[in-house]
């Protein structure tokens, strides 16, 4: 058991599924209190019924108040983990780029923003992000869920640098390729890239709690990352030229 979490008011956005889900089971595990997120709210029931938690469906960005309420007053550890996987080029359409804005980066300083007074007044709290190695890395073909996660990781950077001498914890989880419904609808990108070292949500869940014990910011499910994030600020145009070949690869696949 991870005592940091133990009888913690804990709140997971996106949480009717996937790595959100799997989340949820394990802080339940853990002895957390649970408030299960998901703007399906079946979805959400469902996952709360399970775990012995409580269901707060809606927009990731405006639930924070009622978790707060549902949890008797006190949010301890806020995942910021509901995304979309936009994918498209610099011609998505412009509400594509807004919407994954919005979810990936402005639901996470929304919460932020209401989390962060109390926090920062009792000198603890702990913000959990679910980013993914897209956010250190790129990914072929999803320009506009490239560009947000990048965002959303610089945000929960940013998080941690401005007040961790004050009580707050922060953990910015960068997964590659997850069996989870976004890894399906990535389409032929996430086949050639993403699938073949796929692992299970259960496994991101593990990883951050091993972050959570050894207090670490940066939780890499797929170790191999931290290679891939030191290659491209080391030697960037090699790390572009072989990226650029993994995209020539997929073109040449999807045009045949």
């Amino acid at each position: 058991m991870v005592e940091a979490v133990q009888d913690a008011g804990v709140v997971v956005t996106g949480a009717g599924g996937g790595i959100g889900a799997a989340l949820a089971r394990r802080f339940a595990a853990e002895g957390a209190r649970v408030v299960v997120n998901d703007l399906d709210a079946g979805r959400a029931k469902a996952v709360a019924d399970e775990i012995g938690g409580i269901a707060v469906p809606g927009d990731a960005s405006a639930i924070v108040t009622e978790a707060r309420d549902a949890l008797g007053g006190s949010v301890d550890v806020y995942c910021a983990n509901a995304g979309v996987g936009s994918g498209g080029s610099q011609a998505a359409a412009e509400a594509v780029w807004a919407l994954a804005w919005d979810v990936n980066v402005m639901a996470h300083v929304r919460a932020a923003h209401e989390l962060l007074p109390d926090w920062l007044e009792r000198g603890s709290g702990r913000f959990v992000s679910t980013v993914s190695a897209a956010g250190l890395l790129t990914m072929i073909g999803a320009a506009p869920y490239s560009v947000t996660k990048h965002g959303a990781y610089a945000f929960a950077e940013w998080l941690s640098l401005t007040y961790r001498h004050r009580g707050i914890k922060v953990h910015a989880i960068c997964p590659q390729g997850v069996r989870t419904d976004m890894l399906t609808a990535s389409g032929s990108a996430g086949e050639l890239v993403l699938q073949p070292t796929a692992i299970e949500p259960g496994d991101v869940a593990d990883a951050l709690f091993q972050g959570i014990d050894e207090d670490r910011f940066l939780i890499l499910p797929h170790p191999e990352v931290a290679q891939y994030y030191q290659a491209r600020a080391t030697e960037p145009d090699r790390w572009l030229h072989g990226m650029n070949r993994l995209q020539r690869q997929w073109e040449e696949a999807t045009a045949r």
